[in-house]
């Protein structure tokens, strides 16, 4: 069913009460976990949903392809800034990321499902597998929140 009113969006506000109330209830780790599992089917989902799965595409294509759906003119879920890629590695600069919103300077918040959304994209679209960390923070001194996938065997 369709929101006529509301429309697709909801707030950040209630989001991060998700996130503090499945942390409240099943853990930090396990929340983590939950969390990076539903960005990354939400980031092959968009994938398929926008014709980008499997697509020979650049580093820099992925970048504004990734910041048109999930920046300004997309679901506002973060910017993306860049993408660089070296052999086995792609690291992600993502800024205005929902997971760091509302949070503190020195927070140790991770951007879990922003991560997972990003992994799930790139996987998607590259068709190999990743594993996915959160380097560097806002929140800790960077300059953006950065993430990056190493490639598995």
């Amino acid at each position: 069913m369709k929101r006529e009113n509301l429309g697709d969006f909801v707030s950040i506000v209630c989001f991060k009460g998700v996130i503090t109330g499945m942390e409240d209830a099943l853990g930090e780790k396990a929340t983590a976990i939950a969390l990076i599992a539903a960005g990354r089917t939400r980031g092959k989902n968009l994938t398929n949903s926008l014709g980008l799965s499997g697509a020979k595409i650049s580093v820099e294509d992925i970048a504004s392809k990734l910041d048109r759906a999930l920046g300004t003119n997309g679901t506002r879920l973060c910017m993306v800034d860049k993408v660089e890629r070296t052999d086995d590695l792609l690291k992600v600069y993502t800024k205005e990321t929902v997971c760091s919103s509302g949070e503190e300077e020195g927070s140790p918040r991770k951007c879990t499902y922003t991560l997972g959304a990003v992994w799930g994209a790139l996987e998607n679209i590259y068709g190999q597998r990743y594993r996915g960390f959160h380097t560097e923070s806002v929140l800790r001194g960077g300059t953006h929140d950065v993430f990056e996938f190493k490639t598995l065997a």
